[in-house]
Protein backbone atom coordinates (compact mmCIF):
# COMPACT_ATOMS: atom_id res chain seq x y z
CA UNK A 1 0.00 0.00 0.00
CA UNK A 2 1.69 3.19 -1.17
CA UNK A 3 0.28 6.46 0.10
CA UNK A 4 1.45 9.95 -0.77
CA UNK A 5 0.76 11.24 2.72
CA UNK A 6 -0.02 9.65 6.09
CA UNK A 7 -3.66 8.53 5.94
CA UNK A 8 -6.53 8.81 8.33
CA UNK A 9 -7.11 5.26 9.56
CA UNK A 10 -10.63 4.52 10.79
CA UNK A 11 -10.61 1.61 13.23
CA UNK A 12 -14.36 0.86 13.24
CA UNK A 13 -16.96 -0.03 10.65
CA UNK A 14 -18.83 2.74 8.84
CA UNK A 15 -21.80 2.67 6.48
CA UNK A 16 -21.35 3.96 2.95
CA UNK A 17 -23.34 7.06 3.89
CA UNK A 18 -20.99 7.84 6.76
CA UNK A 19 -17.94 7.14 4.63
CA UNK A 20 -19.20 9.79 2.24
CA UNK A 21 -19.46 12.25 5.14
CA UNK A 22 -15.84 11.52 6.13
CA UNK A 23 -14.65 11.98 2.55
CA UNK A 24 -16.55 15.24 2.23
CA UNK A 25 -15.13 16.57 5.50
CA UNK A 26 -11.56 15.76 4.49
CA UNK A 27 -12.03 17.20 1.00
CA UNK A 28 -8.98 15.35 -0.27
CA UNK A 29 -6.66 16.50 2.52
CA UNK A 30 -5.86 12.90 3.39
CA UNK A 31 -6.50 9.40 2.17
CA UNK A 32 -8.85 7.30 4.32
CA UNK A 33 -8.20 3.67 5.21
CA UNK A 34 -10.85 1.52 6.86
CA UNK A 35 -9.13 -0.98 9.08
CA UNK A 36 -12.03 -3.44 9.21
CA UNK A 37 -11.81 -4.01 5.45
CA UNK A 38 -8.16 -5.12 5.45
CA UNK A 39 -6.48 -8.48 5.91
CA UNK A 40 -3.86 -8.94 8.61
CA UNK A 41 -0.86 -7.88 6.52
CA UNK A 42 -2.63 -4.82 5.14
CA UNK A 43 -3.79 -3.83 8.63
CA UNK A 44 -0.22 -3.88 9.90
CA UNK A 45 0.99 -1.74 7.00
CA UNK A 46 -1.85 0.73 7.43
CA UNK A 47 -1.15 1.13 11.13
CA UNK A 48 2.58 1.64 10.54
CA UNK A 49 1.75 4.42 8.06
CA UNK A 50 -1.05 6.03 10.10
CA UNK A 51 -1.18 9.80 10.25
CA UNK A 52 -4.22 9.88 12.52
CA UNK A 53 -6.25 7.02 13.99
CA UNK A 54 -9.98 7.50 14.49
CA UNK A 55 -11.31 5.07 17.09
CA UNK A 56 -14.06 4.34 19.57
CA UNK A 57 -12.12 1.87 21.69
CA UNK A 58 -8.59 0.79 20.82
CA UNK A 59 -8.74 -2.17 23.21
CA UNK A 60 -11.56 -3.69 21.14
CA UNK A 61 -10.70 -2.47 17.65
CA UNK A 62 -6.98 -3.20 17.62
CA UNK A 63 -5.72 -6.75 17.69
CA UNK A 64 -2.91 -8.03 19.89
CA UNK A 65 0.35 -6.28 19.07
CA UNK A 66 -1.20 -3.71 16.74
CA UNK A 67 -1.14 -0.74 19.12
CA UNK A 68 2.66 -0.63 19.07
CA UNK A 69 2.57 -0.14 15.29
CA UNK A 70 1.15 3.35 15.88
CA UNK A 71 4.42 4.76 17.19
CA UNK A 72 4.73 6.99 14.11
CA UNK A 73 1.19 8.35 14.25
CA UNK A 74 0.60 12.05 14.72
CA UNK A 75 -2.70 11.65 16.60
CA UNK A 76 -5.01 9.06 18.12
CA UNK A 77 -8.49 10.56 18.15
CA UNK A 78 -11.24 8.90 20.19
CA UNK A 79 -14.85 9.42 19.10
CA UNK A 80 -16.06 9.06 22.69
CA UNK A 81 -15.62 11.61 25.46
CA UNK A 82 -14.70 9.42 28.44
CA UNK A 83 -11.74 7.07 28.04
CA UNK A 84 -11.01 6.20 31.67
CA UNK A 85 -11.91 2.55 30.99
CA UNK A 86 -9.52 2.24 28.02
CA UNK A 87 -5.94 1.03 28.72
CA UNK A 88 -4.18 4.07 27.33
CA UNK A 89 -0.89 2.73 28.67
CA UNK A 90 -0.91 0.20 25.82
CA UNK A 91 -0.64 3.00 23.26
CA UNK A 92 2.80 4.17 22.11
CA UNK A 93 4.39 6.73 24.40
CA UNK A 94 4.63 10.21 22.92
CA UNK A 95 1.72 9.89 20.47
CA UNK A 96 -0.89 12.59 21.19
CA UNK A 97 -4.28 11.27 22.32
CA UNK A 98 -7.47 13.33 22.01
CA UNK A 99 -11.01 12.66 23.21
CA UNK A 100 -14.33 14.00 21.99
CA UNK A 101 -15.28 16.01 25.06
CA UNK A 102 -18.69 17.62 24.64
CA UNK A 103 -19.32 15.79 21.38
CA UNK A 104 -22.61 14.35 22.60
CA UNK A 105 -23.60 17.25 24.83
CA UNK A 106 -26.96 18.07 23.29
CA UNK A 107 -28.24 14.49 23.17
CA UNK A 108 -27.01 13.79 26.71
CA UNK A 109 -28.66 16.99 27.93
CA UNK A 110 -31.98 15.85 26.48
CA UNK A 111 -31.53 12.56 28.27
CA UNK A 112 -30.83 14.32 31.56
CA UNK A 113 -34.04 16.31 31.18
CA UNK A 114 -35.98 13.18 30.22
CA UNK A 115 -34.79 11.32 33.31
CA UNK A 116 -35.51 14.26 35.60
CA UNK A 117 -39.02 14.56 34.19
CA UNK A 118 -39.58 10.80 34.41
CA UNK A 119 -38.64 10.95 38.09
CA UNK A 120 -40.68 14.07 38.86
CA UNK A 121 -43.76 12.70 37.10
CA UNK A 122 -43.29 9.16 38.47
CA UNK A 123 -43.51 7.75 34.95
CA UNK A 124 -41.63 4.52 35.60
CA UNK A 125 -43.32 3.77 38.91
CA UNK A 126 -46.82 4.51 37.64
CA UNK A 127 -46.15 2.48 34.51
CA UNK A 128 -45.33 -0.49 36.73
CA UNK A 129 -48.55 0.11 38.66
CA UNK A 130 -50.57 0.19 35.44
CA UNK A 131 -49.10 -3.18 34.47
CA UNK A 132 -50.65 -4.51 37.69
CA UNK A 133 -54.00 -2.91 36.86
CA UNK A 134 -53.58 -0.03 39.32
CA UNK A 135 -54.41 3.44 37.98
CA UNK A 136 -53.28 5.98 40.57
CA UNK A 137 -55.17 8.86 39.02
CA UNK A 138 -54.89 11.17 42.00
CA UNK A 139 -51.27 10.45 42.98
CA UNK A 140 -49.51 13.80 43.09
CA UNK A 141 -46.37 14.36 41.05
CA UNK A 142 -43.95 17.26 40.97
CA UNK A 143 -43.40 20.39 38.92
CA UNK A 144 -39.79 21.11 38.03
CA UNK A 145 -40.59 24.67 37.00
CA UNK A 146 -39.66 27.03 39.81
CA UNK A 147 -37.20 24.53 41.27
CA UNK A 148 -33.43 24.54 41.27
CA UNK A 149 -31.17 22.34 39.16
CA UNK A 150 -27.68 21.88 40.54
CA UNK A 151 -25.03 20.80 38.06
CA UNK A 152 -21.75 19.29 39.24
CA UNK A 153 -19.41 19.30 36.25
CA UNK A 154 -20.23 22.29 34.10
CA UNK A 155 -18.63 21.36 30.81
CA UNK A 156 -20.37 20.74 27.50
CA UNK A 157 -23.05 18.41 28.88
CA UNK A 158 -23.64 20.54 31.96
CA UNK A 159 -24.01 23.74 29.95
CA UNK A 160 -26.35 22.10 27.42
CA UNK A 161 -28.48 20.73 30.26
CA UNK A 162 -28.57 24.14 31.93
CA UNK A 163 -30.08 25.66 28.80
CA UNK A 164 -32.85 23.04 28.78
CA UNK A 165 -33.53 23.42 32.50
CA UNK A 166 -33.80 27.18 32.16
CA UNK A 167 -36.28 26.66 29.31
CA UNK A 168 -38.70 24.83 31.61
CA UNK A 169 -38.43 27.45 34.33
CA UNK A 170 -35.73 26.03 36.61
CA UNK A 171 -32.97 28.05 38.16
CA UNK A 172 -29.47 26.68 37.65
CA UNK A 173 -26.58 26.51 40.10
CA UNK A 174 -23.36 24.99 38.81
CA UNK A 175 -19.88 23.94 39.83
CA UNK A 176 -16.76 23.77 37.68
CA UNK A 177 -13.07 23.89 38.51
CA UNK A 178 -12.74 27.64 37.98
CA UNK A 179 -16.00 28.95 39.40
CA UNK A 180 -16.53 31.01 36.24
CA UNK A 181 -18.53 30.61 33.04
CA UNK A 182 -19.91 32.62 30.13
CA UNK A 183 -23.04 30.46 30.16
CA UNK A 184 -26.24 31.63 31.80
CA UNK A 185 -26.37 30.44 35.42
CA UNK A 186 -27.91 31.78 38.61
CA UNK A 187 -24.87 30.80 40.69
CA UNK A 188 -21.54 29.14 40.05
CA UNK A 189 -18.84 27.91 42.39
CA UNK A 190 -15.80 25.67 42.66
CA UNK A 191 -15.77 22.04 43.92
CA UNK A 192 -15.00 23.27 47.42
CA UNK A 193 -18.58 24.57 47.54
CA UNK A 194 -20.20 21.24 46.71
CA UNK A 195 -22.13 21.14 49.98
CA UNK A 196 -23.96 24.35 49.06
CA UNK A 197 -24.98 22.82 45.76
CA UNK A 198 -26.19 19.61 47.39
CA UNK A 199 -28.35 21.45 49.92
CA UNK A 200 -29.97 23.75 47.35
CA UNK A 201 -30.72 21.33 44.50
CA UNK A 202 -34.14 19.93 43.71
CA UNK A 203 -32.49 18.13 40.79
CA UNK A 204 -28.78 17.33 41.00
CA UNK A 205 -27.02 16.50 37.75
CA UNK A 206 -23.59 14.86 37.89
CA UNK A 207 -21.73 15.40 34.63
CA UNK A 208 -18.13 15.56 35.84
CA UNK A 209 -15.35 13.26 34.63
CA UNK A 210 -14.16 10.36 36.76
CA UNK A 211 -10.86 11.41 38.32
CA UNK A 212 -8.99 10.76 41.56
CA UNK A 213 -10.81 13.77 42.99
CA UNK A 214 -14.32 12.65 41.96
CA UNK A 215 -14.03 8.90 42.61
CA UNK A 216 -16.52 8.06 45.38
CA UNK A 217 -17.21 11.76 45.92
CA UNK A 218 -20.92 11.32 46.63
CA UNK A 219 -21.35 9.13 49.68
CA UNK A 220 -23.64 8.90 52.68
CA UNK A 221 -22.73 12.30 54.13
CA UNK A 222 -23.29 14.05 50.80
CA UNK A 223 -26.61 12.30 50.19
CA UNK A 224 -27.82 13.32 53.66
CA UNK A 225 -27.23 16.96 52.75
CA UNK A 226 -29.65 16.70 49.85
CA UNK A 227 -33.37 17.41 50.11
CA UNK A 228 -35.55 14.45 51.08
CA UNK A 229 -37.37 14.62 47.75
CA UNK A 230 -34.37 15.48 45.56
CA UNK A 231 -33.78 13.86 42.19
CA UNK A 232 -30.23 12.67 41.51
CA UNK A 233 -29.34 12.32 37.81
CA UNK A 234 -25.94 10.80 37.07
CA UNK A 235 -24.75 11.13 33.48
CA UNK A 236 -21.16 10.53 34.55
CA UNK A 237 -19.37 7.37 35.70
CA UNK A 238 -21.13 5.30 38.33
CA UNK A 239 -18.05 5.26 40.54
CA UNK A 240 -18.56 8.93 41.41
CA UNK A 241 -21.56 7.89 43.54
CA UNK A 242 -20.91 5.26 46.20
CA UNK A 243 -23.30 2.41 45.49
CA UNK A 244 -24.11 1.06 48.95
CA UNK A 245 -24.76 4.49 50.49
CA UNK A 246 -27.02 5.31 47.55
CA UNK A 247 -28.99 2.10 48.05
CA UNK A 248 -29.35 2.76 51.79
CA UNK A 249 -30.42 6.34 51.15
CA UNK A 250 -33.08 5.27 48.66
CA UNK A 251 -34.51 2.71 51.08
CA UNK A 252 -34.54 5.15 53.99
CA UNK A 253 -35.83 8.18 52.09
CA UNK A 254 -39.05 7.23 50.35
CA UNK A 255 -39.29 10.42 48.29
CA UNK A 256 -35.70 10.51 47.03
CA UNK A 257 -35.11 9.38 43.43
CA UNK A 258 -31.93 8.38 41.60
CA UNK A 259 -31.51 8.18 37.83
CA UNK A 260 -28.43 6.94 36.06
CA UNK A 261 -27.07 6.13 32.62
CA UNK A 262 -23.86 5.12 34.37
CA UNK A 263 -22.63 1.78 35.64
CA UNK A 264 -21.48 0.69 39.08
CA UNK A 265 -18.23 -1.23 39.47
CA UNK A 266 -18.15 -2.02 35.77
CA UNK A 267 -21.61 -3.62 35.56
CA UNK A 268 -24.84 -2.30 34.09
CA UNK A 269 -26.94 -0.31 36.56
CA UNK A 270 -29.82 -2.79 36.59
CA UNK A 271 -27.36 -5.62 37.15
CA UNK A 272 -25.48 -3.89 39.91
CA UNK A 273 -24.71 -6.14 42.88
CA UNK A 274 -26.46 -4.00 45.49
CA UNK A 275 -29.30 -2.61 43.39
CA UNK A 276 -30.15 -5.72 41.38
CA UNK A 277 -33.44 -7.38 42.21
CA UNK A 278 -34.31 -5.14 45.14
CA UNK A 279 -37.98 -5.26 46.11
CA UNK A 280 -37.70 -1.85 47.74
CA UNK A 281 -36.23 -0.15 44.66
CA UNK A 282 -37.90 -0.74 41.30
CA UNK A 283 -35.45 -0.37 38.44
CA UNK A 284 -36.14 0.54 34.85
CA UNK A 285 -33.92 0.96 31.83
CA UNK A 286 -34.11 3.47 29.04
CA UNK A 287 -31.33 4.52 26.74
CA UNK A 288 -28.66 7.10 26.46
CA UNK A 289 -26.38 4.18 26.59
CA UNK A 290 -27.88 2.21 29.51
CA UNK A 291 -29.87 4.15 32.02
CA UNK A 292 -32.10 3.54 34.98
CA UNK A 293 -34.49 5.23 37.35
CA UNK A 294 -34.69 4.14 40.97
CA UNK A 295 -36.94 5.20 43.82
CA UNK A 296 -38.01 3.64 47.05
CA UNK A 297 -41.72 4.10 46.27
Amino acid sequence: MELSRPPLVVAFELSEKRKAIVADALAGASAVVYLTELDEAARAEALRNTGALLTFNTSKELRSGEAELLDGARLIQFIIAGVDFIPLGELPEGVPVATNGGGYAESMAEHALAMALAAAKRLILEHESLKLGQFNQFMRNRMLSGGLCGIFGFGGIGAATARLMHSIGMRVHAINRHGRTDERVDWIGTPERLNELLEAADVLLISAPLTRATYGLIGAAELRRMKDDAILVNLARGEIVQERPLYDHLVKNQRFTACSCASFSGSAYAGSSTLRGSKEIPLARSNSRNSGVASAT
